[in-house]
């Protein structure tokens, strides 16, 4: 990811979380953001050696402070996680935490003897920290038609398949948008400034919840404003929202998750090792996006996939660039992405269509795809310079009249939550990791990624569009 847009993104999700004092990582690198000051470890007897263990090391080492160090939260909750506080929670710079990363040293010898992660940093997980400079939605007439268009078929509460978004919430007159009539759910919190002007990544959660009533009209859909914050949350609280999601309306068929951190390791994120555990006991599928980093480092928890022991109850999305023939320039990549499917360029309803609501650019773009592509893609589309990047502080202002055209893996991800489905519909299948392996063997589609043919997953709805030279 270019280190200006990292930082602009940066900035905007320090903005939304001001209590939480953020650095990037690791070592300054844009990889993933993190919690400064605070640690993750396993409830009880695990918890309890990475305190002593990291205060041991932290008084025998030069440069680091043990006064810091204690238990920073309930020794014992659902997700199964403790924070441990290891530095000073003033330090609010945004550079690397060197007593976090004095934690992770000083359990490095008992990780090798134990052979697993004993300790964690508190990662940020998110549905836009390393998004692509121009993922920010595009105005579409309110007179056109949503790209996948919908599908064929009608709902019947009986047989509907149950569909869980854990995202931003529902904008307030989400129903006048008629395929979102089965949908439910938490409204989204705050949707516009004292200007009246709409937040950066509100309407997300609706759009992403179109996308599956698109797809798949016999479902029944709810949102949770799990990400109400810009978007992102911090690892351990969301592992505790996980759980709180799934015990307020039950376990559902499919779960569409377009968040997510990468954090460097091949082992998963420690802060939802709870909620994976039992998720891989019940009958959910998890439908996750692989992130927009253009890279093929892991991704989690969509990487989960790549993993024997979840393999089964993860399907990891990549997106396709707008023709549908190669893989979107920001869409991360490699063997652990099981699939793809279109997620650039997709149309579909972002607010309500009672009004117009305005919508204040928040990022740079760049004039040429900076992954090397021959084409206008979403780095280039929208032509808009940001509030970050504008000179003259003057931020480009649009109006949003009920449709929108986005990309990213965040709406590949509900395209083929909605096929896995529409083929449970189709076939009268009742359990949705039956569905999606019975899906993935009969595709006869294929994409290049990279070089790499990959299975891909194209709607009946879905139109290509025509990919103009750069």
């Amino acid at each position: 990811m270019a280190p200006q847009r990292f930082h602009e993104q940066f900035d905007q999700i320090q903005r939304a979380l001001p209590g939480v004092p953020l650095a990037m990582g690791p070592d300054d690198s844009a990889e993933f953001i993190y919690e400064k000051g605070v640690v993750l470890a396993r409830d009880g007897e695990e918890a309890q050696v990475v305190e002593d263990t990291v205060r041991t090391h932290f008084t025998e080492t030069a440069g680091l402070v043990p006064d810091h160090v204690r238990r920073a939260g309930p020794r014992a909750n659902r997700s199964g996680i403790t924070r441990i506080q290891v530095g000073d929670p003033g330090h609010t710079d945004r550079t690397a935490d060197h007593a976090v990363a004095g934690a992770l040293r000083a359990l490095r010898e008992a990780e090798g003897r134990t052979g697993r992660r004993l300790v964690s940093r508190n990662h940020l997980v998110s549905i836009s920290v390393n998004a692509c400079p121009g993922d920010e939605p595009v105005p579409a007439p309110s007179s056109g038609t949503p790209n996948p268009a919908r599908a064929e078929g009608e709902h019947d509460p009986d047989s509907a398949v149950g569909v869980l978004v854990i995202d931003t919430g529902l904008m307030h007159d989400y129903r006048s948008y008629p395929p979102l009539a089965h949908t439910t759910g938490d409204l989204q919190v705050r949707e516009t400034d004292e200007d009246g002007v709409l937040q950066q990544y509100v309407g997300h959660g609706t759009f992403i919840a179109g996308l599956v009533a698109a797809v798949a009209p016999n479902t029944e859909v709810t949102v949770r404003n799990t990400l109400n914050d810009c978007g992102a949350i911090l690892e351990d609280e969301f592992g505790e929202k996980l759980f709180d999601a799934v015990e307020e309306g039950g376990w559902p068929d499919v779960l569409s998750l377009s968040a997510g951190t990468s954090n460097g390791r091949l082992d998963g994120l420690l802060g939802l090792d709870g909620f994976m555990r039992a998720l891989r006991e019940q009958h959910t599928l998890l439908v996750a996006a692989a992130g927009n980093n253009a890279s093929a480092t892991p991704f989690w928890p969509a990487a989960y996939a790549s993993l024997p022991a979840y393999a089964d109850a993860v399907l990891s999305v990549g997106a396709l660039r707008a023709d549908g023939e190669y893989g979107a320039c920001f869409s991360n990549h490699g063997p652990w992405v099981r699939v793809y499917a279109p997620g650039e360029r997709l149309t579909g309803a972002l607010t309500g269509f009672d009004a117009p609501v305005p919508y204040v650019y928040q990022h740079s773009t760049y004039e040429t795809c900076r992954y090397g592509f021959g084409y206008a893609c979403t780095c280039r589309s929208p032509r808009h310079t940001g509030v970050l990047s504008d000179a003259s502080g003057k931020p480009d202002q649009v109006m949003f009249e009920g449709f929108a055209s986005w990309s990213g893996t965040s709406f590949a991800t509900p395209v083929v939550a909605g096929l896995v489905a529409a083929h449970m519909t189709a076939t009268k299948e009742t359990d949705p990791r039956a569905a999606a392996r019975q899906l993935l063997a009969r595709t006869t589609h294929f994409a290049e990624v990279r070089g790499a043919h990959v299975p891909a997953l194209r709607p009946p709805g879905w139109r290509p569009v025509p990919v103009g030279a750069a």
